[in-house]
């Protein structure tokens, strides 16, 4: 009966903390609320840095989207909301920050590590195999040869 109890306690815990704030915001119209919805999935939010500002429950989340209703409201076009948080909050906020000056080593730097990285591979195979062919290319005397044969034949019992 106890377990019960505690069982019946943890889930009327555990229900009041997955509670959670839904916006309900009037659009004028379907491409209004449409323009909304695109907005919110493509910018992140700055605190949880890897959810967009529609997934995320962050009070700034929450502050961002009534920001982006309201500007919606004034007319304002996605450009001019898109900028306004960029000055803000940086490209960060961004999905798909622009190219320029800033964020050229963040768009072209993988690209560059791969190639140095092909390119320090074939290095060391070249090395490898001219290497190799100088080895080839010592080959023993008969001389040589003869020795070695009697030297492994004296360490073998």
């Amino acid at each position: 009966m106890r377990q019960l109890i505690r069982g019946v306690l943890l889930a009327l815990c555990l229900v009041g903390s997955a509670h959670a704030a839904i916006d309900t915001y009037e659009f004028k119209s379907g491409a209004e609320r449409e323009r909304y919805r695109t907005l919110v999935e493509e910018l992140r939010c700055p605190k949880c840095q890897n959810q967009n500002i529609a997934d995320s429950n962050a009070p700034i989340a929450m502050d961002l989207r009534r920001e982006i209703y309201r500007m919606l409201e004034e007319g304002q076009s996605n450009e001019q909301i898109v900028d306004y948080l960029v000055a803000r909050y940086g490209d960060f906020v961004r999905y798909k920050p622009p190219v320029n000056a800033k964020t050229v080593l963040l768009w072209y730097g993988p690209i560059a590590l791969l190639v140095l990285g092909f390119g320090v591979l074939a290095f060391i195979l070249i090395r490898r195999r001219r290497g190799a062919g100088i080895n080839a290319s010592n080959t023993l005397s008969e001389a040589d040869r003869a020795r070695l044969a009697t030297l492994l034949d004296k360490k073998q019992p």
